[in-house]
């Protein structure tokens, strides 16, 4: 995502045009926005959070435990003017400890040159130990069936109670990749239609909406 150019009022006005959490952090760490969805979540005002270093706000936590892992990654970012992928953090909010997934932007002020991270924070607790939760369940049934059943070597099952076929996999991994249709099929030796039926027998062993979605759970999981 590029660097997007912004007036101090068209900057204030990208923080509240949004219905999702949001706020700014300028290259120091302090909130320099604040919106009223993150006033919600995290239970402090405007006037509260403005100044306050960003980490004591957060008081996030990844899944290895360390404390604030991305922060000074994202400081790196807003001074060298780079874009960031998003992100899962464990915050503080108004109700406890909570997963969420920050989005980052990466905005400059042209009337005085300063460049601010614009955080889009969205909660997925639930999503997230779920995840976790299968994770775990793969983690422990790795060299076993699912219930006692033989597993396929080469096509680990992604969680609960279904598995994929080996070619399923190899799909898969190739719409990962970004691959089309048309170049799995050419890849695999197989044809289109082919690749489209395994794809919807995919989508419906992991209770996938998307293509995307599929691809984020079997990784989340480590089939690919």
């Amino acid at each position: 995502m590029r660097s997007t150019p912004l007036n101090s009022k068209q900057f204030h006005i990208q923080v509240e045009g949004t219905a999702d959490a949001a706020f700014a952090v300028d290259a120091a760490g302090r909130i320099s926005a604040w919106n009223n969805a993150a006033a919600e979540l995290f239970g402090l005002s405007e006037a509260e959070a403005i100044s306050i270093p960003c980490h004591e706000i957060l008081q996030g936590s990844d899944e290895k435990g360390l404390v604030c892992s991305e922060h000074y990654v994202i400081e790196r970012a807003v001074q060298d003017n780079r874009p960031l992928m998003n992100f899962d953090l464990r915050v503080q909010t108004k109700a406890g400890k909570l997963w969420c997934n920050l989005s980052i932007l990466i905005a400059s002020d042209p009337a005085s040159g300063a460049r601010h991270a614009i955080y889009i924070v969205r909660p997925r607790e639930m999503r997230k130990r779920l995840e976790q939760a299968l994770s775990e369940f793969v983690r422990t049934q790795a060299g076993s069936g699912l219930n006692g059943s033989p597993m396929i070597s080469s096509a680990p099952a992604p969680g609960l109670n279904v598995r994929l076929t080996t070619r399923e996999v190899e799909v898969l991994k190739s719409l990962a990749k970004g691959h089309t249709t048309r170049a799995i099929a050419n890849q695999l030796n197989i044809s289109s239609a082919t690749v489209n039926n395994h794809i919807k027998h995919i989508l419906k062993k992991l209770d996938a909406h998307t293509r995307l979605e599929a691809i984020r759970l079997a990784e989340s999981v480590g089939v690919i």
